[in-house]
């Protein structure tokens, strides 16, 4: 009696997990297919971008080609009314010649002045602001690896692409950039010269490479732009990253790194009213540890928090994100770094 029923309850059991294990695989199956599906609806996105940017292109090449025939039309119309016009004597001719030898004296010294203040130059601050828009796009495939600091024997990934919006769906490398491009305006306007290390989200270029790019530029900082992610999706708020003194590479930069990790952390999130979490230490990032330069890493919130996913992608909120990143740069340089 008892062998029939351990018989019946080792059937039943492995039933159970017969159909466990089919629910998973059908889980398994579906989350490939949202996959799938967001690949396709961003490839849709691309080929909608590029069409009304090639549409853009023939619109101002049409503008241009009708420009250029009603200027050729205006200046055929204006040298055949010339030609109308009687010759003027060759005495007139003369007077008019002598009187544009002779200018007055006191417009020669205006026209000297005017020449003088042209040449003047504007001129900047001089600091020199080195972006890295963190990870780039799901098609560069960038899973080579490279040595993690200078000699180091511990191998990383050159890039990856980063997490992605639990409620806006954007992929953080799209953020990145965008805040990063922004950020760019608003440091030359206040007087920066500024370069990213990338303009689009297609180029392969590894996290070592960005930091050599920084110190090609001779920037005076090195600025990384990055979002966070988080499996509790009730963690939010932003920090900065920065190597410690003991840092193998690049320990002799800690202290002016943690006042300008200090310095935009306090700014941002005073500009965006967000969790201030400080700043903290970092040793195994590639992209630090190649850095020569001040060097850190701005993780501006969590895209899997709900209410920072959703600010990070509001204009007028990026616009404080800008202006908070600026003004923690400003004080950086104002402190007498």
């Amino acid at each position: 009696m008892y062998k029939i029923i351990l018989g019946c309850l080792s059937i039943v059991l492995i039933l159970l997990i017969v159909v466990a294990l089919f629910q998973l695989n059908q889980v398994n199956k579906t989350r490939q297919q949202v996959t799938a599906v967001r690949k396709e609806i961003r490839a849709i996105k691309k080929d909608i971008e590029k069409q009304e940017k090639e549409q853009k292109k023939a619109e101002i090449l049409q503008k241009e080609t009708k420009d250029a025939e009603q200027k050729e039309e205006a200046d055929t119309d204006t040298k055949a009314e010339e030609s109308e016009e009687p010759a003027e004597s060759v005495e007139t001719q003369e007077e008019a010649q002598k009187e544009a030898k002779e200018p007055e004296a006191g417009e020669e010294q205006k026209n000297q002045e005017t020449d003088a203040n042209s040449k003047v130059p504007e001129t900047g601050n001089g600091k020199k602001i080195a972006i890295d828009p963190g990870h780039q796009g799901y098609n560069v495939d960038m899973s080579a690896q490279e040595p993690m600091g200078p000699g180091s024997s511990e191998m990383k990934a050159k890039a990856t692409t980063g997490t992605q919006g639990s409620f806006t769906g954007v992929p953080e490398y799209e953020l990145n950039l965008n805040i990063s491009k922004q950020l760019r305006e608003e440091l030359k306007n206040r007087g920066y010269e500024v370069m990213l290390t990338r303009e689009d989200n297609d180029t392969a270029i590894s996290n070592k490479e960005r930091a050599e790019l920084a110190t090609q530029y001779g920037a005076d900082i090195y600025v990384r732009i990055h979002a966070n992610g988080s499996d509790d999706s009730s963690v939010n708020g932003a920090f900065t990253m920065i190597p410690s003194a003991q840092n193998p590479y690049v320990g002799a930069l800690h202290d002016k790194s943690y006042a300008l990790g200090e310095a935009v952390i306090n700014a941002y999130c005073e500009s965006c009213k967000i969790k201030n979490s400080g700043v903290q230490i970092f040793d195994n990032m590639t992209g630090i540890n190649w850095s020569t330069v001040p060097v850190i890493i701005l993780e501006m919130g969590f895209m899997s928090n709900e209410s920072d996913d959703t600010n990070m992608e509001n204009p007028d909120f990026q616009k404080l994100m800008v202006q908070g990143i600026a003004n923690g740069i400003d004080a950086y340089f104002a402190a007498g770094n």
